[in-house]
């Protein structure tokens, strides 16, 4: 009688972060958002790492954002962590709308999105969200 002993090792599934809560409109509207975004807190540096894995692939590498302080947590230094790269925080509590981030990429320029509180229902921020798409 032949016995197998070869151990099976464990199979753990591959790492797949939640995705961003992210719609894009289709073009640039002067004085308009290009985007809403839902993030699932007010931490900056943990929620830009899911709108990273959607926003580098499509506009390249995410290298700075701008923030209003009013309603982010955010880390003393401005640079955070994402996702394997720095990217540089600008904040700006005077001149930018406290409901936007402002993102850019050296590769592709500038985008303005809403940001659509955390805590808001999901009807409210479907009706949002498909407002400025």
């Amino acid at each position: 009688m032949l016995s197998n002993t070869t151990q099976l090792r464990p199979h753990p599934e591959p790492f797949r972060p939640r995705a961003a809560r992210l719609v894009l409109g289709s073009a640039h509207r002067f004085g308009r958002p290009d985007g809403a975004w839902w993030p699932r807190t007010r931490d900056l540096a943990r929620e830009l790492g899911e709108l990273a894995d959607v926003i580098d692939p499509l506009w390249g590498r995410l290298t700075h954002v701008a923030v209003n302080p009013r309603h982010w947590r955010l880390g003393p230094h401005g640079v955070v962590a994402v996702n394997g790269h720095e990217v540089a925080v600008d904040r700006f509590a005077e001149g930018l709308n406290p409901h936007r981030i402002l993102l850019q990429s050296y590769t592709a320029g500038r985008w303005d999105l809403l940001v659509v509180p955390p805590l808001t229902s999901a009807p409210s921020a479907a009706q949002l969200m498909a407002a400025v798409a």
